[in-house]
């Protein structure tokens, strides 16, 4: 396998993307074939499991056809190329179509379920949807099982956090791009001495009125409420649901929630608009490296934890492919060059020492690579059904507004 050599300047935070995907609801791994991977809990894929399959070309056509959100991986210093792309196609000898057209969840399946619905090709070979929309996906049969044997890399570096999700167990039929954590972020000049530690704090502390914000995001509001109350996000009720709903209402009426944001929180949070707020891992990276009063809190009780997801739709012409632009990725070298271009949580195990030689402080930071005590705080919103999907999200854009 030749050597990984990243090749660019000292990394910059790229331009945050949150507002996007939010915006709707070491070293080669001898494996031994297929049966070494089947027996340690991963199926081997066959042609009437998970989507449907097409004949693959993938031998005769060296392309693979990846759609994924904007500036959502990295570039080199004339921002026209992407370095771990080009190795890969050196590597490798397949060519890389990569187009940013994911600019919302439900926007982008819309565009593509009559296509799928119709048994047909997107076009595509690899896609990266976050996890409600890759458990919807798979729910519909719209996506194909994976082939382990084209996955080694992927089987034995992918982070235990992110292993074993309830929505794809065993990951049969996806891998993560990144994480995401919501945590509290807060600026200390607006704060003025105030202490946050909790989502109690943002919803009780009168002295915060009007100077908090919460997500547009369902499930990391809700989450994020929703262990601050005691109960568990991967388990909840009906009535569960509901009683977050009603403290959320409570601090409205009251006016002291601010307003929900997408990704817009960024500025408020800034300007000092907000003292306090939840927000995306990825982005306080960013704002930390231009303002010094922005922080964040790890609540005791835990914070909300998703994934983007790199997943094969049905009828794709390149197959095995897009499996090894997977797998290259779980190589920890171009997984650390990612990590240092996009400052979300790295699915890869074993990432932080490479990491460390492009940039030393993003391989220290928790919310880029979590240490064992921060990943024992995360936790994922469970899966929904088709009802549940609907009645919730109702319930909460009630709530907020939308």
């Amino acid at each position: 396998m030749e050597h990984y050599e990243p090749h660019r300047p000292a990394p910059v935070a790229a331009p945050t993307r949150r507002s996007l995907l939010r915006a709707s609801a070491g070293g080669a791994l001898a494996v031994g074939g297929l049966g070494a991977l089947s027996a340690c809990g991963i199926p081997a894929a066959t042609k009437n499991q998970g989507g449907v399959s097409a004949d693959d070309h993938s031998a005769t056509e060296k392309i693979v056809n990846f759609s994924n959100w904007p500036e959502y991986i990295d570039v080199d210093a004339k921002g026209k190329s992407h370095p771990t792309l080009d190795h890969f196609a050196r590597q490798t000898g397949i060519k890389v179509t990569y187009t940013e057209d994911i600019n919302d969840n439900d926007e982008f399946f819309g565009k593509i379920q009559p296509e799928l619905a119709a048994g047909q090709d997107t076009g595509r070979d690899l896609i990266v949807l976050t996890d409600w929309l890759a458990a919807r996906m798979i729910r519909l049969g719209y996506v194909q099982k994976l082939d382990p044997s084209n996955l080694p890399h992927a089987f034995a570096n992918l982070s235990d956090q992110f292993r074993a999700p309830d929505w794809d167990p065993g990951r049969a039929y996806s891998y993560p791009w990144q994480g995401i954590s919501t945590v509290i972020a807060y600026n200390k000049k607006a704060l003025d001495g105030i202490e946050v530690k909790s989502v109690s704090d943002l919803l009780d502390n009168p002295r915060l009125k009007g100077r908090v914000g919460f997500l547009t995001e369902m499930r990391d509001t809700i989450g994020m409420t929703m262990l601050d109350m005691g109960k568990d996000p991967a388990k909840f009720t009906g009535d569960d649901y509901d009683a977050v709903i009603a403290r959320l209402q409570k601090a409205v009426d009251k006016g002291q929630i601010r307003r929900f944001t997408g990704n817009d929180y960024t500025s408020d949070l800034t300007k000092g608009d907000f003292a306090a707020c939840l927000a995306w891992g990825g982005d306080i990276v960013q704002l930390q490296a231009d303002s010094p009063d922005v922080g964040y809190v790890i609540p005791d009780s835990g914070y909300m934890t998703s994934t983007d997801n790199l997943l094969i739709p049905n009828r794709a012409r390149h197959k095995a492919n897009a499996e090894r632009l997977i797998d290259y990725y779980y190589q920890p070298e171009p997984a650390a060059e990612l990590a240092a271009y996009i400052n979300y949580v790295s699915p890869v195990a074993g990432v932080a020492p490479y990491l460390a030689k492009i940039d030393a402080s993003a391989a220290k930071n928790p919310l880029i690579i979590p240490d064992k005590a921060m990943q024992a705080k995360g936790h994922a919103f469970r899966a929904l059904t088709q009802q549940e999907e609907t009645a919730y999200q109702q319930k909460f854009s009630k709530l907020t507004g939308a």
